[in-house]
């Protein structure tokens, strides 16, 4: 009868311990016995007034969800997330924001724990979320933005193009700081942009998933941008990485374009990976960057007026206003190599409707109108005329463009020493100051000034 006894009792005990574990105890959704009912009660109550934004008193209910029974749903974590971040946005001690932080962090990780298998978000998703909330709070934290990027890496190495663009978008971002930083080299923030411009161009292509493209549009244009602008992107880093690829890219359109306005912005107009790229481009369909990439590969052999035709060709295809104006401008230094002044100065003109507040190519005309002066009319006094032209295109460049000033002034103090004298003048019956039309194909009004 006492062994009986003893039996019964444990049975009892087993039963009332049973009666009350939580989720976390029992590794179920939500717990057993009374507790079960605890957690399913809570639940209901933060979600209600999770439902009407009135988190102050959703919370206490939550933080008993969360702590005893963590795998009852997902949205106890989206839930947390919103909530926690909110209350950080309207904390205003310092002591309480790391407090709160770490909290936040405390929902990422135990999400992984207990939902990483979860099928549409799955741990590397939860990795690009966290990542996302440590920058917004931490960016001036090197070691957040390194642990950060980490965790991008891993989310968009796994997700591939099924990864978020604020992923993609942020991922490029952090590697450019890290580069910054000097974290990373060159090389591994040039195999960042490569991936990140692999999965965002693979989304282009996907017509299953169109309505998103302007978002991705976006994010390839920022990623691009980002990269120009690293420093990394140097013709040195550019070749190295991706001339060893050229052969088994020759027909991929997207990594053609992709390299040959890198090797573009970087004005890497000597390489033979640009005339390669180019040519390969432009045979499966010209653009801007692949025209300018042939037009200097003709210029380098010599041939001019092929060279100024698949100039015209990128000026054509290209929408971007500053590439636009950069491609006019290189064409009016050709015409000015071959004495074509007229041509020069069309073009000059073309750039800076481009780009109206670029100086240097009033520097352009300006340095025509004085090579150009020995043609300019009969008497000396004529052609001296076309130095007063050419320094009111030195003065107009500075004018609008404060950087071309040293050289402006400089071509302002050579050529005004070319200006009639005074009595010189005098003599053709004109007086300083007066207004003047200075002949041939110049044909623009001007000021009379006297060296």
């Amino acid at each position: 009868m006492k062994a009986i006894k003893l039996i019964v009792l444990g049975w009892l005990m087993t039963m009332t311990y049973a009666a009350a574990q939580t989720g976390l105890e029992s590794n179920t959704k939500y717990g057993v016995g009374e507790d079960s009912i605890r957690c399913v009660k809570n639940l209901s109550l933060y979600s209600e007034d999770f439902r009407n934004k009135n988190f102050e008193a959703a919370f206490p209910a939550w933080e008993i969800v969360f702590r005893e029974c963590p795998a009852a749903t997902v949205n106890i974590y989206l839930d947390g997330a919103k909530m926690l971040s909110d209350k950080i946005e309207a904390n205003k001690d310092a002591a309480k924001f790391e407090e709160l932080y770490a909290y936040l962090m405390k929902v990422y990780d135990q999400r992984m724990e207990y939902f990483g298998d979860h099928p549409r978000y799955p741990t590397p998703a939860i990795k690009g979320s966290k990542a996302l909330d440590m920058l917004k709070y931490k960016r001036d934290d090197a070691a957040v933005v390194e642990e950060a990027y980490g965790l991008l890496k891993d989310a968009v190495s796994q997700l591939k193009k099924s990864a978020q663009p604020a992923f993609l978008a942020t991922y490029m971002s952090t590697a450019v700081s890290m580069y910054g930083a000097g974290k990373i080299d060159a090389a591994t923030l040039v195999n960042t942009y490569t991936e990140v411009s692999d999965y965002t161009d693979q989304v282009l292509k996907d017509k299953n998933r169109a309505k998103y493209h302007p978002v991705y549009e976006q994010v390839k244009s920022g990623v691009e941008s980002l990269f120009a602008n690293s420093g990394a992107a140097t013709c040195e880093v550019i070749i190295s990485i991706y001339e060893p690829q050229l052969e088994d890219n020759k027909f991929d359109l997207a990594w053609l374009k992709r390299v040959s306005q890198l090797l573009a912005r970087g004005l890497c107009e000597d390489a033979e990976l640009l005339y390669k790229v180019s040519e390969y481009q432009h045979n499966i369909e010209p653009s801007g960057s692949s025209a300018f990439g042939l037009a200097r590969m003709y210029l380098k052999a010599g041939d001019v007026d092929r060279a100024l035709e698949f100039f015209n060709q990128a000026v054509d295809l290209t929408e971007d206003s500053q590439q636009k104006g950069e491609y006019l401008h290189q064409m009016a230094l050709i015409h000015l190599s071959q004495n074509r002044y007229s041509q020069a100065r069309v073009h000059a003109l073309r750039a800076i409707e481009a780009r109206p507040d670029w100086g240097v190519p009033y520097l352009t005309i300006g340095k025509a109108y004085a090579l150009s002066a020995n043609s300019i009319g009969e008497k000396e006094l004529e052609k001296k005329s076309a130095y007063w032209a050419a320094v009111d295109k030195f003065m107009k460049a500075k004018s609008v463009d404060s950087s071309v000033a040293d050289e402006a002034n400089s071509q302002i103090a050579t050529f005004s020493a070319h200006f009639p004298a005074t009595d010189e003048i005098f003599f053709e019956g004109l007086e300083v100051g007066a207004t003047y039309t200075v002949g041939g194909w110049i044909n623009e009004k001007t000021t009379i000034r006297s060296r």
